[in-house]
């Protein structure tokens, strides 16, 4: 490993390059900018497709059912409190969380230097 590369967790919460360390990882708030702007490694390459979405969507529904439960059993507010409250706190909870999953796979992929899989055939085959 380069001296100069930052750890996957520093990558991920800080959108580093993966390479060099410098701030260019994110064009916008979750879309990668197509290369780093400092060392020219090209973000395209990675294919980090909607796995980040599906998990968070996932692991951020559980959390919000889990408290929306909780709240119903507490209070038991009236159903339009329960729409007015979980909805955008979901919303937000995915889109905020979204850039820093989307980073740490693309990090991860570039650190365990994964690509598509590849099949090799034997001179027999």
């Amino acid at each position: 490993m380069n001296v100069s590369e930052p750890s996957a967790v520093q990558s991920s919460l800080r959108g580093l390059c993966p390479r060099c360390g410098a701030v260019t990882l994110f064009d916008g708030i979750a879309t990668f900018a197509p290369k780093c702007r400092a060392c020219g490694l090209d973000y395209s390459s990675f294919n980090v497709g909607d796995g980040p979405a599906a998990f968070l969507t996932l692991l951020v529904g559980g959390l919000i059912t889990g408290l929306a439960i909780a709240f119903e059993l507490m209070v038991t507010p009236p159903f339009w409190l329960h729409i007015l409250l979980w909805v955008p706190l979901t919303a937000a909870a995915v889109i905020f969380a979204l850039r820093y999953a989307k980073a740490g796979l693309l990090v991860l992929e570039y650190k365990n230097r994964a690509r598509e899989g590849r099949i090799t055939l034997d001179e027999g085959d």
